[in-house]
């Protein structure tokens, strides 16, 4: 899968992740590495937050020099490839100076990045990074700093060198590559086309253009009975505190996260192809700069998070940023409240049950929905050709009668 990513010097990089196929051998050396890279990543933890205290500086180069002493000091340390615990200081620093940016702004606690805290070993997931003198490709394998050879799945062709590649274990104990390589423009005709996106309760999507309204899909719902039977599985066979979980148990859980990762892949699957649909077919597109997250403490919970708004939406700005198209997150604050035709706006917001909008300065009657996806057209300054009377860009909204 070939993902957008952007990386700290701001330059366009995309990813591609394979699976892999691994020896005996080759899994016994990941995890060792991973048994090194685990305890660098606490030492640091303990130096940063013995630094934090004492009001000292933990950056890199301090991290830097601690280890190149233990790894001195320690011929296990030493035994370890030094490409991936280099990489690992930087994710630490990077992850602390975040931090303590956050906190010198006085963001609110439940907008702050914490602090690297512990990676536990039965909960932590096995995650390698490589930069370009860490690895490198010969005879469609995969060969790693310390004699770690895999050998990746290639779905397809990689379109150019990669920088840097990291290899990781997901929840089912599958494991991948992922590949960091240059982004490369692949820039579509143009159509003259124009789109609004709402996003919306009954359906994930709600466009201006009927045939790309986008479905509730519900790929969590019809898996529901297989996830509850084996939350109850694991339940039953939970280990209590202390002691080592059964391999009934170990079991169960892996088979709960098969289910979740394949509702997973379903949801990415669904919006990634609606998203190439409305990109190839519009040369604009409007969107709802709509944020899921406070939704997890409502009634909806479950329908929003079965509706993957977030990676829908994700998957359509990266698509766009990839076919050269233009894509405009519109702020949702009052969409629903405003007329797409005249600008007015009411005085009261409308509640969830009421579906259809009325304005009573000119009289339009729409589905709620299709008036908020127009009035996304309207404030990004996209006039379609299929509307008319729409305000002109940078026009006040006034209030209705």
């Amino acid at each position: 899968m070939a993902t957008p990513a952007q990386t700290a010097e701001g330059a366009e990089h995309a990813r591609y992740t394979f699976r892999c196929r691994l020896s005996r051998t080759a899994r016994g050396a990941l995890h060792a590495e991973w048994d090194r890279c685990r305890w660098l990543w606490n030492e640091c933890v303990a130096r940063s937050k013995k630094a934090y205290r004492d009001g000292e500086k933990c950056g890199p180069a301090r991290l830097d020099k601690m280890l190149t002493e233990a790894r001195a000091r320690m011929p296990w340390l030493a035994e370890g490839a030094s490409v991936p615990q280099q990489q690992l200081i930087r994710g630490v620093a990077t992850s602390r100076a975040k931090a303590l940016k956050d906190i010198k702004a006085r963001l609110p606690m439940r907008q702050r990045a914490g602090m690297p805290q512990w990676k536990k070993k039965r909960q932590a997931r096995l995650s390698l990074n490589y930069t370009r003198r860490g690895f490198r490709l010969k005879d469609g394998r995969l060969h790693l700093a310390g004699g770690i050879v895999l050998t990746p799945v290639w779905s397809r062709e990689l379109p150019s060198e990669p920088s840097s590649v990291r290899v990781y274990q997901d929840s089912t104990g599958a494991w991948y590559a992922s590949f960091v390589v240059p982004a490369q423009a692949e820039p579509l005709p143009e159509t003259g086309r124009v789109i609004g996106i709402d996003w919306a309760v009954k359906e994930t999507a709600t466009t201006t253009s009927d045939t790309h309204d986008l479905r509730h899909a519900e790929h969590g719902r019809k898996a529901r009975e297989k996830l509850s039977r084996y939350d109850r599985m694991m339940a039953r066979r939970r280990p209590a505190k202390g002691q080592a979980a059964s391999n009934g148990y170990r079991e169960a859980k892996k088979l709960r996260a098969k289910a979740h990762k394949k509702v997973a892949r379903q949801r990415e699957d669904t919006g990634r192809k609606w998203a190439k649909k409305v990109v190839r077919d519009h040369d604009k597109i409007a969107v709802e700069d709509f944020r899921p997250r406070f939704l997890a403490k409502t009634t909806m919970a479950r329908k929003a998070a079965d509706a993957a708004i977030g990676a829908t939406k994700r998957a359509l700005v990266e698509m766009g940023r990839k076919h050269g198209r233009g894509v405009h997150l519109v702020h949702p604050a009052h969409t629903t409240m405003e007329c797409a035709d005249c600008g007015a706006r009411t005085k009261h917001a409308l509640p969830l049950s009421e579906r259809t909008y009325t304005c009573t300065a000119c009289g339009t009657v729409r589905p709620r929905d299709k008036n908020s996806a127009r009035v996304m057209l309207v404030r990004a300054g996209l006039n379609p050709d299929d509307a008319e009377g729409v305000s002109p860009p940078g026009s006040p909204a006034r209030e209705a009668a």
